[in-house]
Order: structure tokens, then sequence, then C-alpha cells
């Protein structure tokens, strides 16, 4: 497990733990103060996920998913189950995702199984974890229900697959649309501060004013050239 955050003296840390052929980062985020966490998107390899928490001494309170890709919550209803915990998010518009699971799975020679949330997300919301409140922000673009987790005191986010190193989120798969995809990323996620640092769905971490200055889709300059195609 890679983490990414702050000494322990900090309220939030953060783990990365890539999962699944495609390498979606699974993020496990605790509470210094209590040691309770969740993980973020466990889409599979659940026994890496198991042993993660196991290591790191933290109690799992949640399990929160940011959209309804297999890669990104395949395998949330499973863990959820065995675990005893809930899961809160996404955005009650992937429901049409997550009722498909079971069904994606074997396109993708994965194993996948379609669950209902506890809890579906909606923007403004908050979410706790331990003594930690993070907000919710509904970001659609990539799949319309799509929702980041962002820790203001941390300057941290989690954000799927809307925005990568280099990179946004696809928007080719049913009911994507990149206009609303690079609006979520500008008028939601760069208001938050060019000095939050953010965990993608896949690939390394980066900064949002990072993304600003270099993203060739979502930068400044590109955004003042137009839409990118």
């Amino acid at each position: 497990m890679t983490q990414t955050s702050e000494p322990q003296s900090k309220p939030m840390r953060v783990g990365i733990l890539p999962v699944t052929p495609l390498q979606q980062n699974c993020s496990l985020l605790w509470c210094t103060k209590t040691m309770r966490g969740a993980l973020v998107d466990p889409g599979g390899d659940l026994p890496k996920l198991r042993q993660a928490l196991e290591k790191s001494g933290v109690t799992l309170e949640k399990i929160l998913v940011t959209h309804g890709h297999l890669d990104h919550c395949g395998q949330a209803g499973v863990l959820a189950k065995e675990m005893g915990v809930p899961i809160e998010g996404p955005h009650e518009e992937d429901r049409f995702w997550i009722a498909q699971l079971t069904d994606d799975g074997p396109r993708w020679n994965m194993e996948a199984h379609t669950f209902e949330p506890d809890r579906w997300l909606e923007d403004g919301d908050t979410i706790t974890v331990g003594n930690l409140v993070l907000d919710v922000v509904h970001c659609p673009g990539h799949t319309p229900g799509h929702v980041i987790f962002h820790h203001t005191p941390s300057r941290f986010a989690m954000v799927g697959d809307v925005l990568f190193k280099g990179g946004i989120g696809r928007w080719d798969f049913p009911r994507g649309n990149l206009e609303d995809l690079v609006n979520s990323i500008t008028r939601k996620l760069w208001p938050l501060g060019d000095d939050v640092t953010f965990v993608p769905g896949h690939g390394p971490i980066s900064t949002f004013g990072q993304e600003r200055r270099t993203n060739p889709y979502v930068s400044d300059e590109a955004i003042g050239r137009g839409l990118p195609v």
C-alpha cells in the first residue's frame, strides 16, 4: 500500500491500493484519532484489501463509491456484506450502471456483483469517517452519477475517473458527456483550490494546480482555446 498523506499528526491518512486488472486506485482513508476508516472504490482483489486493513490497524467503518463502473465497485457489495459495513455513494444517476454489474463482469473477465447502496449521495452532502467530515461533490460527465470526496482541512480529494494526471475521464460510455465532464472539472474541482492534492481513479496523484497549468484537456490554456475534441 502506497501512503500519500501527511504524517500521523494530521487528522487524515490515505493509502492507495491498486486493484483489478485495470489497476484502479482503491483508497484506504482513515481518521488518525479514532483509527476508523473507509475504503473508496473497492472494485476487486478483496484479499489484498483485507490484508491492508489488518496491517494498518484500521477498523473499517464504511465503503465509499465514486461511480458505478465495475473496476471501482464490482465487489463493493460482497465486501460490505462480509465486513458488516454500509455503502455510501454514488449519486443515484448511476443506478443503471450498478444494476448491470453482474452482467458486465464476464464481459471484462472480472468478478462483479450488483448491490444497493445504503445511501445515495447528492451534491453538497457530507460523509463522516471517524471524526473526519468530507464533502461530496457531484461531478457528472464520465458517468451521470459520479461523485468525488474532498477533505478541506487536509487539502485532499479522491476524484475517481473525473480527472487524471495529464488527462480526463472517458466520456464515450452510456450517458457520458464531454461538456458536463469539463464543466465538472473547471467549475467544481478548480474552485476547491490549486493546492488540493488528488488521487485519481488510475495512475499517479497530482494537484489541481498542476493540472490547471499542464493538462492538455482542461488547463487554463486549453479551455481558452475551446472544448477539447
